[in-house]
């Protein structure tokens, strides 16, 4: 014994017009469910806004991707030229802090490029 589904009506000529269940018109829109902005988002969003002298548009704090939008057009931009591979003062110093606790040094190549520092860094953390 087989089952064989029924489907009554799915061939009838006047279901053509209407939309098939659960598709975009009998559910509300995306754009309709917005997800308001978090507050670390909006805390982010404010000090850009207070370090480059711009305003927040109104009622932004509603949209979460607007809020997003917004601080990829505002925040600054990563460095570009010859030096941008090289690592932070922050990275060497560090890294210096590490190797003199473990008593080593940092391999030459490592202050040239802020990946091979990073990985490093990683490598050699004091645990």
């Amino acid at each position: 014994m087989s089952f064989q589904p029924q489907f009554p009506g799915i061939f009838d000529p006047d279901q053509q017009g209407r939309p098939p269940r659960g598709s975009d018109s009998a559910q509300p829109r995306q754009a309709d469910r917005r997800m308001p902005a978090t507050e670390k988002q909006m805390q982010y969003a404010r000090s850009l806004a207070k370090r480059t002298g711009s305003t927040l548009p109104e009622g932004i704090e509603g949209d979460r991707t607007a809020v997003s939008e917004w601080i990829d057009a505002h925040k600054p931009q990563a460095l570009e030229g010859p030096f941008a591979a090289y690592p932070s003062a922050k990275q060497v110093a560090f890294a210096e802090r590490i190797a003199r606790l473990k008593r080593r040094d940092v391999p030459q190549e490592c202050f040239r490029d802020k990946t091979l520092m990073s990985r490093w860094i990683d490598g050699n953390k004091p645990r």
